[in-house]
């Protein structure tokens, strides 16, 4: 099930700058952890603002719970969550975008010649 996470950090700005880079390091490597085992899907920033927004992939609530309090920063996160699900049309786009890719994948030139 996918999920779309926002998330805004309220780490205190007093935080002492050592402190908030290590935050920062383990946050990453977890981060990376997370996308190794394709749980965060999709990570984008919030421009202007210190939040993001996330796509990742869980069992459950239960799932996506557990891989966000595995963050570091989790204690200073505030966090927004929303279920997806398919939409209909998302059936016909993947059938278009696999015939799109045939059409691309080919290995003769526009003369029959090969590429």
């Amino acid at each position: 099930m996918e999920w779309l996470v926002r998330t805004h950090n309220r780490l205190p700005a007093d935080t002492p700058a050592a402190e908030r880079e290590r935050l920062r390091a383990a946050e990453r490597e977890r981060a990376m952890e997370l996308r190794t085992q394709g749980v965060l899907r999709k990570l984008w920033r919030t421009p202007g603002s210190a939040g993001t927004v996330a796509l990742y992939e869980c069992r459950n609530a239960t799932h996506l719970h557990e891989a966000l309090s595995s963050l570091p920063m989790f204690p200073w996160l505030e966090v927004s969550v929303e279920p997806l699900a398919d939409h209909p049309q998302e059936a016909q786009a993947a059938a278009l975008a696999a015939v799109r890719a045939d059409s691309l994948d080919h290995t003769e030139g526009y003369d029959d010649q090969p590429v």
